[in-house]
């Protein structure tokens, strides 16, 4: 049976700084995309960040290119998000996502698994 575990959420200000874990199991990181997704109050699952092939393709969604990093490290299978100069428009629930399935890495029915999500608030 495959778990994501998020950690790492929780509430800082505006202009600071969190980093978020996933750590799966009964799935081991490699070569498939995994990503992570938030969804504010309101609003639709969103694409975050992608990051396939070991590490080596990333891609991020328009509104967090330059300040969000994603991340892996095979050895302790996990999966990260560094988020700098958070914003108040960043508050969201984030969750991670796991083998990806053909089409866009955007679309959250693309993926198969996902976590139960980490909750990160910025204010202002």
């Amino acid at each position: 049976q495959v778990q994501l575990v998020e950690s790492g959420g929780g509430s800082v200000q505006a202009g600071g700084s969190l980093r978020l874990s996933c750590a799966p199991s009964g799935y081991t990181i490699g070569w498939n995309c995994m990503a992570w997704f938030r969804q504010a109050p309101g609003k639709e699952r969103e694409g975050v960040a992608m990051i396939c092939n070991g590490g080596h393709w990333t891609d991020y969604v328009a509104s967090v290119k330059g300040r969000f990093t994603i991340s892996l490290e095979n050895d302790k299978n996990t999966l990260y998000l560094q988020m700098n100069s958070l914003k108040p428009e960043d508050t969201a629930m984030y969750y991670c996502a796991a083998d990806k399935s053909p089409g866009s890495w955007l679309a959250p029915q693309a993926f198969n698994y996902w976590g139960q999500g980490t909750q990160v608030t910025v204010s202002s």
